[in-house]
């Protein structure tokens, strides 16, 4: 229900952890056994030797260095962006607005709902209930029509269609009440409040 693209997320997550965890195994080896040492001082010597040709026909003349570290330096200046851009794409789809109707007469006025007036009004119809551990409900916007998404964490040994049902007539008696049909996501979760309460009941 947002626009943060969530399998390419998961690909670069598990590329960079898998990075970081070859370079901290590295790291480790080197520091804790002599012959892996040994082998690094070794290949890293034989990569110098291999990329000094590189670098000499590189340079330009009159010039100590090569243009292979302005190139280099280009790459590492995009991938920045491209990280930022990525990080700034995260949670996307959240709003703050729940509904709006500013009419075509300016004299009319405007009538904006703000998004805490669905997740508060649901948060409290549920908040009695003996069956739930917690419920989270957040608003989104998602190809220009306002919708929610309501988070359950029924206790242990709760029917998930009951609860389901019980939830949608909430969700009915709120768009009764505000006059709209609200697309509505209802996802359940054992979180570790659930969990917990599972442990105290089987003790």
């Amino acid at each position: 229900m947002n626009g943060t693209p969530r399998t390419w997320n998961r690909v670069l997550l598990a590329i960079i952890g898998l990075i970081l965890l070859g370079v901290g195994a590295l790291a480790m080896a080197l520091a804790m056994i002599p012959a892996v040492a040994r082998w690094w001082y070794d290949a890293a010597g034989w990569i110098q030797a291999q990329l000094h040709p590189l670098f000499e026909s590189t340079t330009l003349q009159g010039q100590r260095d090569s243009w292979l570290w302005i190139v280099l330096a280009f790459l590492t200046v995009l991938l920045v962006i491209a990280m930022i851009a990525w990080a700034a794409n995260q949670g996307k789809g959240r709003s703050s607005d729940f509904a709006g109707d500013f009419g075509t007469d300016r004299e009319g006025g405007r009538v904006l709902i703000n998004g805490s007036v669905p997740e508060q009004a649901i948060k409290t119809a549920l908040a009695e209930r003996t069956d739930l551990v917690n419920s989270i409900t957040a608003t989104y916007r998602a190809k220009g029509i306002s919708t929610l998404r309501i988070r359950l964490f029924p206790r242990s040994g709760v029917a998930p269609y009951t609860l389901a049902e019980d939830v949608t007539e909430v969700v009915l008696a709120l768009d009764m009440a505000v006059g709209l049909d609200t697309p509505v996501l209802i996802s359940m979760s054992a979180g570790a409040r659930s969990r917990f309460f599972r442990a105290e009941r089987v003790r």
